[in-house]
């Protein structure tokens, strides 16, 4: 499917579940830039293709930051958005990030911060009376200065594998936002690389994952 010369690629669809490929710096759904999400875009193709009366229902299930690609999943029914919910609220729901950050860091780590979000400027920061934000690391390669890293989350808190790793020193190369070494006009290196959930309906366990991008930096990389 392509919308705006994007393409959006569908990676896997049945009658309960939509998973796709979320394409960089586009809002998974309406916000005050009042740009064009992708939620929207998806509900415009299902009424296309399935040639739907009235609205469309796609329940968003889970989210993305809008610099932010990679793999995302959204309910077809509210039976489907329910059942998915609950196992993202419940941490049955595993989602599998890649991320370059700058430095040299351990092989393998634990993170564990109180994350507080300022609603109004959109940023999170560590604090104590904030929420608890934990995930798991392995340091895959090193290379130029620059660490590529895959992270389990165990929560899903809000900007949270990029508050967690500037805090601890390692801001993601080109993360605008919360990185004070990031160069104007780069992308940020952090990638939804898998998302693994059980079907709500079926109850099979379902493991999708994309590659990692070919641009910089993440070609600085092999494997």
């Amino acid at each position: 499917m392509v919308v705006m010369n994007q393409k959006i690629n569908i990676v896997y669809e049945d009658n309960h579940v939509l998973v796709v490929e979320k394409p960089i710096n586009i809002p998974v759904q309406a916000d005050q830039s009042h740009d064009l999400d992708l939620l929207t875009i998806l509900k415009a193709d299902l009424k296309k293709r399935y040639q739907k009366p009235g609205n469309v229902y796609l329940g968003l299930v889970h989210r993305l930051d809008r610099p932010v690609g990679g793999i995302m999943v959204f309910a077809k029914t509210s039976k489907a958005a329910s059942r998915l919910s609950e196992q993202v609220r419940s941490h049955q729901f595993q989602k599998e990030y890649y991320a370059v950050v700058l430095g040299k860091i351990e092989k393998q780590g634990h993170l564990e911060d109180n994350l507080l979000k300022d609603t109004k400027k959109n940023i999170v920061t560590v604090h104590p009376s904030g929420k608890k934000a934990i995930l798991d690391f392995t340091c895959l390669q090193y290379r130029n200065g620059m660490s590529l890293v895959k992270i389990q989350l165990k929560t899903g808190r809000s900007h949270q594998i990029r508050v967690q790793f500037q805090h601890h020193g390692f801001p993601l190369y080109g993360d605008q936002k919360y990185s004070k070494k990031a160069v104007p006009g780069e992308q940020i290196a952090l990638f939804s690389h898998s998302i693994t959930f059980q079907h709500p309906i079926t109850k099979e366990t379902l493991t999708f994952s994309l590659p990692l991008p070919k641009r910089a930096p993440w070609s600085e990389f092999s494997g």
